[in-house]
């Protein structure tokens, strides 16, 4: 007998394709229209083809926005992953109250909103009111993340690391609660070290949730544009305007509408391939144990 499939339960997924598609598909649309035209007002609008797509592409301060976006993603990830891993690591396992605790007081900065997340890092490295920048100016050394290039690049991405790092380190250890105890007693009866039950049990356990974690932290440091702009405005001069903040400035400041569409769809575009490359590369990465 022919089994009899009934698909209505298609028609359950169509309010799904609906939300989808009013919340992302057709701004999507709009942008990529506004990206072939010149708009000077209200229904003065001319078709300038991909003009403005050769524009973003041979601009300079966008090359020199993309190279610091991508040095200040790749920083993150090499800082933040390997911290996570390790905070995960060392937090105590189980049901306790040592192990809430540790949980609640871990997630905190993720809680703090960006905008206050600048401001608290702005007040903290001041020379005068500032914990940070007094610390510093009380043992010799001449910090002034306003004035300084190097000083705000390295205050910047320790605000990130501060702020982000509760993440990883939650999602690491979630990967390693799932972890079955039938693993390690093998391990300890074969006499692992403990290198060895990092490489061949734990980390290979983690690779789902460490698969996610490198995505959204490169694609949220990729696009991040509060705390930097609260903390450094950008400056001092370039030196930490990233990409977003770039983008803001051509299309809000400047108000360069066909122009800012155009760079908007180039920056959504590096953003899929990073993460489709940093995906990969994951998810290769080991198989080779497995055979």
């Amino acid at each position: 007998m022919d089994k009899v499939q009934d698909n209505r339960a298609w028609f359950l997924i169509i309010p799904v394709f609906l939300i989808v598609a009013f919340s992302a598909v057709v701004p999507l649309m709009t942008v990529v229209n506004y990206s072939v035209q010149e708009i000077f007002g209200p229904g003065q609008t001319f078709f300038v083809g991909t003009e403005w797509f050769e524009a973003v592409l041979k601009d300079d301060r966008l090359h020199d926005a993309l190279v610091r976006q991508i040095i200040y993603s790749l920083a993150v990830l090499l800082i933040e992953i390997p911290l996570g891993i390790l905070i995960a690591l060392g937090m105590p396992g189980g049901r306790s109250a040592k192990t809430s605790l540790t949980l609640v007081l871990l997630a905190l900065p993720l809680l703090i909103p960006f905008n206050v997340v600048g401001t608290i890092w702005q007040i903290f490295g001041r020379g005068d009111i500032g914990l940070l920048g007094a610390t510093f100016r009380a043992i010799g050394i001449d910090y002034n993340y306003t004035n300084n290039s190097a000083h705000a690049w390295i205050t910047v991405l320790v605000m990130d690391v501060w702020h982000w790092t509760s993440l990883v380190a939650l999602l690491c250890y979630a990967g390693l609660q799932s972890i079955p105890p039938a693993f390690y007693q093998a391990a300890k009866i074969d006499g692992a070290s403990k290198w060895a039950v990092f490489r061949y049990i734990q980390l290979p356990k983690m690779r789902g949730v460490l698969i996610i974690a490198v995505l959204l932290r490169f694609m949220d440091s990729f696009m991040i544009y509060t705390e930097p702009f609260v903390l450094t405005g950008g400056g001092p001069g370039n030196s930490t305007t990233f990409l977003s903040q770039y983008l803001t400035q051509m299309a809000v400041g400047q108000f360069d509408i066909g122009k800012a569409a155009a760079f908007s769809i180039v920056y959504f575009l590096i953003v899929l391939l990073f993460s489709f490359i940093f995906y990969t590369i994951i998810t290769r990465t080991g198989e080779g144990d497995k055979k």
